[in-house]
């Protein structure tokens, strides 16, 4: 996701963003539910108020589910967790943690606050749509009150499914964590129900496509692929976390690393460097000190007839906290800072001076090897 979003606005001092995905099922929910659900369920009215009914549904889907990632990231702020922000794609949405809870009750807390929000949600809308159906409100909003209680209650009771990584599965990681004093077997266990609950859904979605439903088929197979998949990368990274966990940047980064003068054309720069040793980041250094970073991405603005014309030294930009880290710091926060940047690899700095570089390849080799030599230690 990390390439194709925008932000939208930033709430509490989370940014709100959306995956270029979320456009798909936005126009999706609004076709189905002013084409669908709202002429099933309320019938009679014009094409044109159909329509409209679907529009504010989806913004109030758009606003249930913000809504529902917030509570997960205000509970997780309170138990000092660092939040980079919420973000909505074609599945729904997603608070991004940079870390793992620090403990059972933490996990517990977090989890269990997206349903309840959903849950208080739905039955706010609903009691207003009582209400309104007593003192008579236009049918137009009945709908969408109806609409919006009941897409929060299935909300809240999808989320309770006890399979990883949706809230229920996270409620059952914490409870098995409390007992066991184990993330990583707890992490194990649970990833396991959600792997199977998505191998079910794939099925059930193959049953449904034969069966001529083909759309609730598609779906069903696509969210089970997108759990089972969640599943298990969640238990890779939980392991390779727990690998990784009190070794220093030091012990991974290649020292000397290869870096280029400010000097040059930005087309030697591309020819000698670039196309050459394939990176798509070069530390810029002049007389031992580092100055900034040149990067491909900036360089792809520049027309390819300018870059004769230009040196590296008018594109180099500042090297910031994504790209850099302490030769002290702790290799999960190298893995976090990859993760986070979508780069694949780090300067190493200390001092101002540039000592080496880590990439995610180094941590990877070193992960594969410990699994390979010692497994997966059972008692953890």
């Amino acid at each position: 996701m990390n390439g194709n979003r925008l932000t939208l606005f930033s709430l509490f001092g989370f940014a709100i963003r959306i995956d270029l995905s979320w456009i798909i099922i936005l126009f999706l929910v609004i076709w189905s539910l002013g084409m669908g659900v709202f002429p099933n369920y309320f019938e009679g009215l014009p094409t044109a108020v159909y329509w409209w009914m679907g529009v504010i549904g989806a913004l109030g889907l758009f606003f249930s589910i913000i809504s529902h990632e917030l509570s997960h990231s205000l509970v997780a702020r309170k138990f000092g967790l660092v939040i980079k922000g919420i973000t909505l794609f074609i599945f729904g949405g997603v608070a991004e943690m940079e870390e793992e809870p620090p403990s059972a009750r933490a996990e517990f807390y977090m989890a269990l606050a997206g349903p309840v929000s959903s849950l208080i949600l739905g039955m706010f809308f609903y009691g207003l749509f009582l209400i309104g159906g007593r003192i008579e409100w236009p049918r137009p909003v009945l709908g969408i009150l109806w609409y919006l209680g009941t897409i929060n209650f299935v909300l809240a009771g999808f989320n309770l499914i006890p399979a990883f990584p949706l809230d229920g599965g996270r409620i059952l990681r914490s409870a098995l964590w409390s007992w066991k004093g184990s993330l990583t077997w707890a992490t194990r266990v649970s990833s396991r129900t959600g792997t199977y609950f998505g191998i079910f859904l794939i099925a059930l979605g193959i049953l449904n496509f034969l069966r001529g439903a083909l759309i609730s088929g598609i779906w069903l197979f696509l969210i089970g692929m997108f759990i089972q998949n969640a599943s298990q990368s969640s238990l890779q990274r939980t392991l390779m976390t727990k690998a990784l966990e009190g070794e220093k940047v030091r012990r991974f980064m290649k020292p000397d690393p290869m870096t280029v003068p400010s000097n040059l054309t930005i087309a030697e720069f591309v020819e000698d460097y670039v196309y050459r040793y394939h990176y798509k980041m070069f530390p810029v250094v002049d007389q031992d000190k580092l100055i900034g970073c040149a990067n491909t991405r900036d360089i792809k603005e520049l027309p390819r007839e300018k870059w004769s014309e230009h040196e590296l030294k008018d594109l180099i930009k500042n090297c910031s906290l994504d790209n850099t880290i302490s030769p002290e710091a702790d290799a999960t926060q190298a893995l976090s800072r990859i993760s986070k940047s979508g780069n694949s690899r780090l300067l190493v700095v200390e001092d101002g001076k540039l000592v080496g570089v880590i990439t995610l390849k180094d941590l990877l080799n070193f992960f594969s090897l410990k699994m390979e030599l010692e497994g997966e230690d059972r008692r953890r």
